[in-house]
């Protein structure tokens, strides 16, 4: 576990090899990208310090990669499967700056979508839940199982003004590997693309426009040139079902397109006014690093 401080604050962050490569979350590192490394400071629980440069950045799944200035680490082991709901869950990083700080809870829920929000206007997908105590500073750190695997990254939590009581989010193991081997192999991390900004139906939106239904994704812009614009979806169009899956939501939708993979072939299902139709899509490749 390391401590990292850039000009912006705190965050927290996993070794992933013992060269200095480390993990952690896009939000905490991503402004410094393009600065020099004396921006990125890491501070590693011997008490020692080092500079850092950001590798690359995936707000995708916001996860990032930085190369830290030193060798010889201790790299965490990262779990290959997915916890099972009431199992163990620590939580390690640097809540409000207080380093080496642990936290201890259960994994309370799997497969948790976000929304999208000002913070994360693409919204996540598929995360863990879990009531281990995440606080400002966590972002990025370990959050490990009883046999002291890496189980995900802590991504965020619903703070007590919400109402909510315990509720954090971790982004799975599997997905930060996978992210990471991609930035350090080839500088970007490449997911599927519809090529759609998408909302959720308000009942002011279905009145003012006066659409038939509250339920799915409504197209609100098309990418010229892209998959959907492609395929003929235009604004207004209303996605009800995507690969033979229900679409109820903008988060549903941000949930099955990632199940394919870049070029493969989607069937879309919307309404146009009163018409239900369906079209073929060819997925475009998103590419962030």
């Amino acid at each position: 576990m390391v401590t990292i401080q850039t000009p912006d604050g705190i965050g927290s962050g996993v070794v992933y090899r013992s060269d200095g490569i480390i993990v952690t979350d896009a939000h905490v590192v991503e402004d410094q990208q393009k600065k020099p490394s004396t921006s990125v400071r890491i501070h590693f629980a011997d008490g020692s310090q080092a500079s850092a440069t950001v590798v690359g950045v995936d707000d995708a799944t916001d996860v990032a990669v930085v190369k830290a200035d030193r060798g010889n680490l201790p790299a965490a082991k990262f779990s290959t499967a997915l916890p099972e709901v009431g199992q163990l869950a620590v939580v390690i990083g640097s809540p409000l700056g207080l380093e080496q700080t642990v936290t201890a809870g259960i994994v309370s829920a799997l497969h948790r979508n976000m929304p999208p929000s000002d913070g994360s206007p693409q919204g996540l997908i598929d995360l863990i839940q879990t009531d281990a105590p995440i606080s400002p500073g966590n972002s990025g750190g370990a959050a490990v199982n009883s046999s002291s695997e890496i189980i995900g990254l802590s991504e965020a939590y619903l703070p007590p003004s919400s109402g909510a009581v315990s509720i954090g989010f971790v982004t799975p193991a599997a997905t930060v590997t996978d992210v990471a081997d991609q930035i350090l192999k080839s500088g970007v991390a490449t997911h599927p693309v519809l090529g759609i900004i998408p909302t959720d139906i308000s009942p002011e939106i279905a009145t003012r426009f006066g659409l038939p239904t509250q339920s799915g994704a409504l197209v609100i812009e098309v990418a010229p040139g892209g998959p959907a614009a492609q395929a003929g979806l235009q604004p207004g169009d209303i996605i009800t079902e995507f690969d033979a899956q229900k679409i109820a939501n903008v988060t549903d939708l941000l949930a099955a397109v990632p199940s394919k993979e870049p070029g493969q072939q989607a069937d879309v299902g919307f309404q146009r006014g009163q018409d239900t139709k369906s079209v073929k899509v060819i997925l475009g490749s998103s590419a962030t690093g």
